[in-house]
């Protein structure tokens, strides 16, 4: 199927996907808690695929690989910790290596399977074009190895400094900055013509405009230079996932609510799609489909209206019921999926024949998810409204390249979030978790927000494993990933807590137990923390 054939509407009730459907069933014997239960074709979960259609082997591997996998079985939800923002410095170094190493021993001691980080691009390639510098993440690889820990590496060509939660400022490389002295449109622009450095505008992928190369060319050589220069960490299984960066926040998504542009939460955010490259591909589009009256949208509002105070986003009569609101919107998400597919090729072209996941993160946008027009959902290219799956396409592009989707707030709850903000959470994260295995994918999930306390863990098994402990294992998260490692998490009693955490989530198995289903007896159906 051609990507713009993903583009089909899927009229699948969001609101009430799991209420009845196929998918999920809801068990009205259970009074207490919401338990779900799953249908879907048989096929193992247990080990991962390649990257990419080839039988192609490493040569060698340093160490075997089957007891790791082994521990993928049945119940199991591998748990892994992201690392510190700055864990890198922006001078390309290693940062407080000997509080890291005690840091990562604390971790292992406790069954943590690995950890996540993010493989800067401004750091990496910030000295000019393929000067690549990656001496301080082999260092940092080492020490994850030496402790018997696994790596998901992100690669990163945003920005870090401006979402919610960063607390150190990493710039995309100076070089390219200075490209966009010049030419500003490279960079995401909304309607009063702001740009966001973050990361670059899709409508660029395809545009020699960085001294002979595309930005699609860029994301290519960064991680073909990552590939040669890891070669010995992927060989032996330590880099199991690769995390391909499609946005701000590494995120498939436009940059539509962002702190540095002035976003506070629940604003219903921006377009971000005012660059002269968008709006010449837009003004063509209109032409080409007769309507070359049509503009790009002037009354969608700014970032911290509430949709019923414009007249682009209005329940009733909005213009995303209208038929020039509704192209819009497909072609603004139409976009965004392209440019995913496109890089997500790219990376499975690179990482052909290796031993190794490729992943994609899309945001749980879960404010304005109670209302007729999922305003927030909207401006960040996400089409899906209550009739219409939004998130259905992107689990398809998923599938295309046997690629990981990795969604977030996978610890909150309706009843924690502000009632202005008509926030689902749950909701949204059934949806997009159903989404993805009515399409046979592996999903993965994140917290969006840092949680300590039981209830966001609880949140979080519920969500990794909507049925429960089971003899199938199914359905079942590939992965969890916390955000993230700090001395508040390994301080008590937090740590305990997330202890007791990590054993719920495998299953109370460990590495070296050959025969995990036959103690599944002796724990509940479910597990939760009393």
């Amino acid at each position: 199927m051609s990507v713009l054939g993903l583009m089909n509407p899927n009229f699948i009730n969001g609101r009430n996907l799991h209420k009845g459907s196929s998918i999920f069933v809801k068990n009205e014997e259970s009074k207490k808690r919401v338990q779900w239960r799953f249908s879907i074709q048989e096929r193992s979960l247990g080990t991962p695929q390649a990257t990419a259609s080839s039988t192609t082997e490493p040569k060698s591997t340093e160490f075997n690989t089957t007891a790791y996998e082994e521990k993928l079985l049945a119940n199991y939800v591998p748990v892994y910790v992201m690392l510190q923002l700055g864990v890198i410095t922006n001078d390309n170094v290693l940062e407080n290596e000997k509080k890291l190493k005690k840091q990562l021993k604390k971790l292992k001691q406790s069954q943590v399977d690995g950890v996540m980080v993010d493989v800067w691009w401004g750091i990496v390639e910030s000295e000019g074009p393929k000067q690549y510098q990656w001496s301080a993440y082999r260092n940092l690889f080492e020490i994850v190895q030496s402790l018997g820990l696994k790596v998901q590496a992100i690669m990163s060509f945003h920005r870090c400094g401006g979402n919610i939660g960063d607390d150190v400022n990493i710039p995309i490389p100076k070089w390219v900055l200075e490209i966009g002295d010049s030419n500003p449109d490279i960079f995401y622009t909304n309607k009063t013509g702001n740009r966001n450095k973050e990361c670059l505008s899709l409508s660029v992928d395809n545009l020699s405009l960085f001294r002979g190369r595309t930005a699609v060319e860029m994301y290519r050589d960064y991680m073909k230079s990552f590939r040669e220069n890891m070669e010995d960490f992927i060989s032996s299984g330590v880099i199991i996932d690769i995390e391909v960066g499609l946005g701000p926040a590494g995120e498939l998504r436009y940059p539509s609510y962002s702190e540095t542009q002035g976003w506070v939460f629940p604003g219903i955010g921006e377009f971000q799609c005012y660059d002269k490259y968008l709006r010449s591909d837009y003004e063509e589009e209109v032409r080409r489909i007769g309507h070359p009256e049509w503009e790009l949208p002037e009354n969608a509002g700014e970032y911290n209206n509430i949709p019923e105070e414009t007249e682009f986003f209005e329940y009733s009569n909005g213009t995303y019921l209208k038929e020039e609101g509704k192209f819009f919107l497909s072609w603004y998400s139409r976009k965004l999926l392209l440019h995913g597919d496109q890089i997500l090729d790219e990376a499975n072209k690179v990482f052909l024949g290796c031993k190794l996941k490729l992943a994609a993160k899309v945001s749980g946008i879960h404010w304005w998810y109670k209302t007729e027009s999922h305003a927030a959902e909207l401006t960040a290219g996400y089409y899906n409204l209550n009739n219409r799956d939004g998130y259905r396409a992107i689990a398809k592009i998923m599938r295309r390249h046997h690629a990981i989707l990795n969604f977030t707030c996978l610890e909150m709850k309706n009843t924690e979030q502000p009632a202005k903000a008509k926030s689902g959470p749950q909701e949204l994260v059934q949806q997009v978790l159903s989404s993805g295995w009515r399409e046979g994918i592996e999903v993965a999930g994140e917290n969006a927000l840092p949680r300590f306390d039981r209830d966001g863990y609880n949140q979080i098994i519920l969500n990794a494993r909507p049925n429960g402990i089971n003899r199938d294992g199914k359905p079942r998260m590939f992965g969890f990933t916390y955000l993230r490692l700090s001395d508040k998490l390994l301080s008590e009693p937090n740590f305990s807590t997330f202890k007791m955490f990590l054993k719920r989530m495998h299953a109370n198995q460990v590495s070296n137990q050959k025969s995990p289903l036959r103690e599944l007896s002796l724990y509940q159906h479910s597990f939760t923390f009393s």
